[in-house]
């Protein structure tokens, strides 16, 4: 999978975590026939238990290793878990939060696509297509947003799995759609993937853009979607993180709100992902308060 790396200006090649495993669960048919309980919510639990054992920190170097990952950005501290170390927390000044309120944010680590939302808009993810009323479960009118932009973060099992809020503002409504747990992956392009998967939607009335609506969406070996409980946020603020798995972040923007930076709309229109982190800059609000409701 190639991803654009905006900070080096160049792409890079990804492989995905787990990939021979979900070649076997969805490429023959053994695999299909232990699809089911795999995906199954016991399963996630079952997994997420695993991983909070303190012999999987036994997984920890080789994980850093293979993955490259910088411990210099992360906490000091000996990890009694490889859950404990997969929700770790950065270190002060590991991200920088750009605070100009003229700037969008990017709520988490992750790769970034970006669609134009339009009255038929289905947004491609992993081969499969879906509408915005399937992404929200038809549970909130998204009428307003035609014209808005639609931007899906995905975070792979490498990435910093804790996220914020994009603008300051409050939470006006939250609710959760379980489902089945299917990898967020182009392996499983012949079966549902957010029909099927858990995902929390909430609605922000946003200081700087308006009414936002931000979707958290768990994936293969998601045990749980952690959220934070407040009703008033600033910029930057954590807001949750994903437990063990790969996971992804949908956010509704309204219309004429944003400009996107150039590099990653350029990068959107050819279907290339870009890599960005948390609180850094990815566009550029023009209005605010849109009277999107």
């Amino acid at each position: 999978m190639k991803i654009y790396n905006r900070s080096e200006k160049r792409y890079i090649e990804t492989e995905q975590y787990g990939q021979g495993k979900l070649q076997f669960l969805y490429g023959n048919v053994f695999g299909r026939c232990l699809l089911k309980p795999v995906i199954s919510p016991a399963a996630s639990r079952l997994y997420g238990r695993l991983q909070k054992r303190p012999r999987s920190a036994r997984k920890i170097p080789r994980f850093i290793e293979e993955y490259h990952i910088r411990t210099e950005d992360f906490e000091d501290t000996d990890y009694p878990s490889f859950h404990a170390f997969f929700i770790r927390k950065l270190r002060p000044g590991a991200r920088t939060i750009d605070s100009d309120p003229c700037s969008l944010i990017a709520p988490a680590d992750a790769k970034l696509l970006v669609y134009d939302i339009t009255d038929d808009l289905t947004v491609y993810i992993k081969g499969r297509s879906y509408t915005l009323r399937e992404l929200t479960g038809e549970k909130t009118d998204i009428s307003a947003f035609g014209g808005g932009l639609c931007l899906v973060y995905r975070l792979c099992m490498d990435d910093y799995h804790r996220y914020c809020f994009i603008d300051s503002g409050r939470l006006t409504q939250s609710y959760a759609i379980r489902g089945k747990l299917h990898t967020v992956s182009s392996i499983s392009k012949d079966h549902p993937i957010y029909q099927e998967n858990s995902r929390i939607v909430n609605v922000l009335d946003t200081d700087n853009l308006g009414t936002v609506i931000m979707i958290e969406v768990g994936a293969l070996l998601v045990g749980k979607i952690v959220n934070r409980q407040v009703t008033s946020f600033e910029k930057g603020e954590e807001k949750g993180y994903f437990e063990p798995g790969g996971s992804t972040i949908v956010l509704l923007l309204p219309p004429s709100a944003v400009r996107m930076d150039e590099d990653i709309a350029a990068e959107s229109r050819k279907g290339i992902e870009t890599a960005v982190r948390y609180g850094e800059k990815v566009g550029t609000i023009f209005a605010r308060k849109r009277d999107v409701k």
